[in-house]
């Protein structure tokens, strides 16, 4: 087992959680502010970096800027590229109305405040951001455990998205579902949904997707998970080196807890042979042109195998078998 990776129960840092995805999105918002759209709403979501989460490079009112909620040292920073730096600590947690106004501060004595819609979006919670004095818990070792599970998830993610060829996403985390997610593309056109305009422009082309919960209502405790969008026919019939296939609202979902990698002798493998393995049921389902979407830094496909054995025998699954 990877002595890096921590546990992580959801029922041990709910409202911490809770309050760091409503931080997140104020952030984010933040983002979609200040920056061109791209496809995919790809302008839109937040990073890993070396202290916790940012927004990366923004520009308003001619500044360049970033904004960071630091989970090393439990704050909020932004730093501008002329040098200025201005934050505040989170302490044990700031009600999340109080985070909205010394952000908004903050941003406006630096003379680039950003106007934003101040309410949730995608989440049960719904009050508004400067109303918002119900959520302000922060377990700091809580915190702590995620950030170093979202920068290990981050790198294997990264080493995994070398493998192919084709469009792909940045390894990103969406503010608005709070996962940490990286998508391939078939290159082709998927049929036009009927639903709301944000789901329209993600699912514009067909994809496979990968990514980190770090646990939800629906799911419970955290897990990686991978959807291939439109689903193929037959996808629940098709063998995954680890995980099981899962009905999630509409869809179907390839889940592999996170205490199943942490727990495993060779994290890195199971999750790598996890996501090769889904990318392959879908891909193949789908008919997807694999031959030339595969990298040059493509493992072979006896390397692949030897993957997916090394994973199913650390599983204790046979190679073999179906989940």
């Amino acid at each position: 087992m990877d002595a890096s990776l921590p546990e992580l129960r959801l029922a041990d840092w709910r409202a911490t959680k809770d309050t760091l995805h409503l931080y997140c999105q104020i952030l984010g918002k933040i983002r979609l502010a200040t920056t061109p759209p791209r496809n995919h709403w790809w302008n839109a979501p937040l990073y890993v970096d070396v202290r916790g989460l940012t927004t990366r490079r923004l520009h308003h009112q001619g500044t360049t800027f970033e904004i960071t909620i630091d989970l090393v040292d439990h704050a909020l920073v932004v730093r501008t590229s002329d040098g200025r730096t201005t934050s505040f600590e989170l302490g044990d947690g700031l009600p999340v109305a109080e985070f909205d106004a010394r952000l908004h501060q903050a941003l406006k004595e630096l003379g680039i405040d950003v106007v934003i819609r101040e309410e949730p979006f995608g989440v049960p919670m719904t009050t508004p951001f400067p109303q918002d004095r119900k959520h302000a818990a922060w377990d700091r070792g809580a915190l702590e455990r995620l950030y170093r599970i979202l920068d290990w998830s981050d790198t294997v993610f990264e080493e995994f998205s070398g493998w192919f060829n084709g469009k792909t996403s940045p390894v990103h985390l969406f503010w608005h579902s709070f996962d940490l997610a990286v998508t391939r593309f078939s290159g082709r056109p998927a049929p036009p949904l009927d639903t709301d305009r944000v789901t329209r422009e993600a699912y514009t082309h067909e994809v496979i997707s990968f990514g980190f919960w770090p646990g939800d209502d629906n799911l419970g405790d955290a897990a990686y998970y991978s959807y291939t969008a439109p689903a193929p026919a037959g996808l629940r019939d098709q063998p995954l080196a680890a995980g099981s296939w899962v009905e999630s609202g509409t869809g179907l979902l390839a889940i592999l807890p996170y205490e199943t990698v942490r727990t495993s002798p060779a994290p890195a493998t199971t999750l790598l042979a996890f996501m090769q393995s889904a990318y392959e049921a879908g891909a193949r389902l789908a008919d997807w042109d694999t031959g030339s979407l595969e990298s040059t830094w493509c493992p072979s496909p006896d390397q692949l195998r030897q993957l997916r054995a090394e994973a199913t025998a650390e599983l204790g699954r046979p190679a073999t078998g179906r989940s």
